[in-house]
C-alpha cells in the first residue's frame, strides 16, 4: 500500500532530477555557443523569423519568441494541471499539510522581492524586475535535493515539490496582473468566449482532449492579441481539464500530465536554456555583478529565499499553524530553504517579460540568475549533505 502511495512521488523525483541534469547541460551549451565564433550564428537563430498559420489566422515571430511564448504555454499548461490535481487531490488538499508549503512560500516570495525593490529603489526600469527571485525552479531544485537519495526524508521532497509548485502559482498571478501589455478588449472578449466554452466542455463532462485542444489554440491566439501574455492561456486550459478523485474513473488531466511531462521536462524546459541562457561574458567584471539589476537578484534568490521560506516556516510551525515535516529538524528545513533560491526557469522567463522594452538590462537578468542559482544549489546541498545520515 505504501509503496502504491509512494510510486507517483518517486516517478516525479526521478523525472525533475533527470530534468534538472538535462537543464543545466543546455546552460553549458548556451554560454558556449554565445561565447565562441559560433555566437553569430546562435543569436542569428534565435532572431531568425518563422511564420505560421494561414490568411488573418497566421503570426511572424522570431524563433526566441515561439519558444517563449508558444512552448512555454504548454510548459504552463502541465504546471498548472500539476497544482490542480495537488489541490485537488494531492498534498495541497489537505489544509494542515498544505498550510506549511503555503506560508513558506509566501516569505520565499516577499522577502527576495523586498530585497530587490530595496536595491533598485528609485529606478523605475530596474524596479520592474522585482519579481524575479521569487520564483523557485521545481526540476533544478528537486534535481539537486535527488542526488542525495535516501539521506533526505520524503515528507522535506514533498514540501519542497509543493512549496516550488505554490511559487509557480504566484509567478502565473504575477505575470497575468503585472507584466501584462496595453489590453485589446476585443480579444480579451474572445478570450472569455472560449474559456466559456472550455467550462462548457468539463460542465458537460467531455473526456475527449480534442475538442479542449482545438478551443485552446484559439485561446492562445486570442491571448497573444490581448496584452495579457500568451502563456496565460495555457493556464486557463489547464484549469477546465477534468479530473475525478475516483481512482476507477478516467482522469483526463492525469492522463494528460503524465504523457506531456517527459516531453516538457527534456524537450521544451531544455530548449528554452538553450534560448535563454546564453549571455556574453565579456564584458563581465566585478562591477557588472554588483550593478543593482544582478545584485537584487543575486541577493533575492541566495539570501532572501533562504530567510524568507525559513522565517515564515519557523513562525508557522512554532504557532502551531503547521506541522515541522516528519523526520526532520530545523536545520535540515533551512538547508531545504536555501535550495529554493534556484530560480533558474521561471526567473529567466519573469526576467524577459520585466525587461522585453529593455534588453540592455537582460544579459544583467542572466547573470543574476545564473549566480543566485548556482550559489542556493551548491549551499544547499553541502548543508543537507552535512546535516543528514547516510542510509
Amino acid at each position: 500500500m505504501i509503496n502504491y502511495i509512494s510510486a507517483p512521488f518517486k516517478w516525479f523525483f526521478k523525472l525533475e532530477a533527470a530534468s534538472g541534469l538535462v537543464l543545466v547541460i543546455c546552460t553549458v551549451i548556451a554560454l558556449v555557443l554565445s561565447n565562441t565564433d559560433l555566437s553569430i550564428y546562435y543569436f542569428e537563430i534565435l532572431n531568425a523569423h518563422l511564420l505560421i498559420g494561414f490568411k488573418n489566422f497566421s503570426l511572424d515571430l522570431s524563433v526566441l519568441h515561439w519558444i517563449n511564448d508558444a512552448l512555454m504555454a504548454i510548459f504552463f499548461f502541465v504546471v498548472t494541471l500539476e497544482i490542480k490535481r495537488e489541490f485537488l487531490q494531492g498534498e495541497l488538499s489537505k489544509p494542515k499539510q498544505a498550510l506549511l508549503p503555503i506560508i513558506g512560500a509566501v516569505g520565499g516570495m516577499v522577502i527576495p522581492a523586498a530585497i530587490y525593490i530595496f536595491l533598485n529603489y528609485g529606478d523605475e526600469i530596474n524596479i520592474r524586475g522585482w519579481a524575479i527571485p521569487s520564483a523557485t525552479d521545481i526540476a533544478f531544485s528537486i534535481g539537486v535535493l535527488s542526488l542525495l537519495g535516501s539521506r533526505v526524508p520524503i515528507s522535506l521532497k514533498v514540501f519542497l515539490t509543493a512549496l516550488a509548485i505554490i511559487d509557480d502559482l504566484g509567478a502565473i498571478i504575477i505575470i497575468a496582473f503585472f507584466y501584462s501589455t496595453e489590453l485589446q478588449f476585443l480579444y480579451l472578449l474572445l478570450m472569455l468566449i472560449t474559456f466559456i466554452v472550455l467550462l462548457s466542455l468539463n460542465y458537460f463532462g467531455i473526456k475527449k482532449f480534442v475538442p479542449y485542444f482545438i478551443a485552446g489554440l484559439f485561446l492562445w491566439y486570442f491571448t497573444y492579441g490581448s496584452g495579457v501574455h500568451a502563456t496565460i492561456s495555457g493556464v486557463l486550459l489547464a484549469t477546465t481539464i477534468p479530473h475525478r478523485k475516483n481512482e476507477k474513473d478516467f482522469s483526463l488531466l492525469l492522463k494528460l500530465e503524465h504523457f506531456l511531462s517527459p516531453y516538457v521536462a527534456f524537450g521544451i524546459m531544455p530548449l528554452f536554456a538553450l534560448a535563454n541562457a546564453g549571455v556574453i561574458l565579456d564584458n563581465i567584471s566585478i562591477s557588472t555583478i554588483l550593478s543593482p539589476v544582478p545584485l537584487g537578484i543575486i541577493c533575492g534568490l541566495f539570501i532572501g529565499k533562504q530567510i524568507g521560506v525559513f522565517v515564515f516556516s519557523f513562525v508557522a510551525i512554532k504557532l502551531k499553524y503547521a506541522e515541522m515535516p516528519s523526520n526532520s529538524n530545523w536545520l535540515k528545513l533551512y538547508a531545504v530553504g536555501v535550495l529554493t533560491g534556484i530560480g533558474f526557469t521561471m526567473s529567466l522567463f519573469v526576467g524577459n517579460l520585466a525587461f522585453v522594452e529593455y534588453s540592455n538590462n537582460l544579459d544583467g537578468v542572466k547573470i543574476g540568475v545564473l549566480i543566485g542559482s548556482l550559489l542556493s544549489a551548491l549551499v544547499g546541498y553541502f548543508m543537507l549533505l552535512t546535516f543528514t545520515k547516510k542510509k
